[in-house]
């Protein structure tokens, strides 16, 4: 039977229009336990700081791994360290496609799927992280074929989903706020032709809890307030219990500091692990802004991990 170009049309907008919509807060999964370590960074209480970064996300028995660091065996040897078994994650998330963050993937792969063959077997990725960056080697591209060949599988997220139940991928962000979080150098070839490359596919992770949400950042790049706020209007209206990971704030002006701190504050943060590119003194402002002590409010480092009973441990480094 045909279809009109207006039915299908329709059909797609309906389509779209019931995946945007939030959940019911009553009725959503909120995770019992959770735990995050982070696994590379610049500072290290123990192991290898870089200029990088990727964390353990474990939910209610589930296991993620955020982002694979920069240099190809950083987050391989901090792991081991720190005592982390990576064998057992099936699952990856790249927030985006920026050496610092993708670098570690092929080795970990490689190394870890002599202990368990599906491990890391699944990549999820958002919508345009295989885009052509102009005047650049793409590796990703290579790194793709090389780990499809070997069995491993791409999701590609061009909308929220529920990776977990209570884990969240935000989907591509939309930049309501100005808050240009990218270089502005960088170009991208897309359907339209080229274009400024505003790191499209930058995604982050939300988690669901009875204290509010937990965010995890690999950059920010889309703006920490942007995924914030797609974060309590497509999921649900919630307070944010912590945020965690690179937030791109380290060249940011005081004025914009001031306006983050502002609807931070709004959304009702309560703990802040900022990392890699959030800037140790964006941290400390923020910190002063929000009105949190140092054991709320850290620069983030290699071993220091969150979790809902005990909050941040940072270590005696970040403190």
């Amino acid at each position: 039977m045909k279809h009109s170009l207006k039915t299908i049309l329709a059909f797609l907008i309906i389509s779209h229009c019931a995946m945007a919509q939030p959940v019911s807060k009553s009725d959503a999964h909120k995770v019992s336990s959770l735990k995050v370590t982070t696994l590379s960074t610049m500072l290290a209480n123990s192991g290898i700081g870089e200029w990088g970064y990727a964390a353990l996300i474990e939910v209610d028995g589930k296991k993620l791994l955020f982002d694979t660091g920069s240099k190809h065996d950083t987050v391989l040897k901090n792991a081991r360290d720190l005592g982390v078994d990576l064998s057992v994650v099936e699952d990856v998330f790249l927030s985006h496609n920026h050496g610092d963050h993708v670098g570690g993937l092929l080795t970990l792969r490689e190394e870890l799927k002599k202990e368990n063959p599906n491990a890391l077997k699944r990549v999820h990725v958002g919508k345009g992280i295989f885009l052509e960056r102009v005047g650049k080697d793409n590796k990703i591209w290579a790194m793709k074929e090389a780990l499809e060949k070997d069995g491993v599988e791409f999701v590609e997220h061009d909308s929220k989903a529920e990776l977990f139940p209570g884990m969240w991928i935000t989907g591509p962000v939309v930049r309501i706020y100005d808050e240009r979080n990218w270089s502005g150098s960088g170009k991208i070839k897309t359907e339209d032709g080229i274009v400024e490359d505003n790191i499209p596919e930058d995604q982050s992770i939300a988690i669901t809890t009875a204290d509010g949400f937990v965010l995890i950042s690999g950059c920010g790049h889309a703006g920490v307030i942007n995924t914030m706020q797609q974060i309590r209007t497509d999921i649900y209206e919630d307070k944010f219990f912590a945020a965690i990971g690179g937030f791109h704030l380290i060249r940011a002006s005081d004025e914009h500091i001031e306006w983050t701190a502002g609807k931070m504050k709004e959304f009702g943060l309560e703990n802040l692990n900022g990392a890699h590119c959030t800037g140790i003194n964006a941290l400390y402002d923020l910190r002063r802004l929000l009105g949190l002590d140092k054991y709320h409010a850290v620069v983030g480092s290699v071993g220091d991990t969150f979790d809902l009973e005990n909050g941040i441990d940072a270590g005696l480094i970040a403190r």
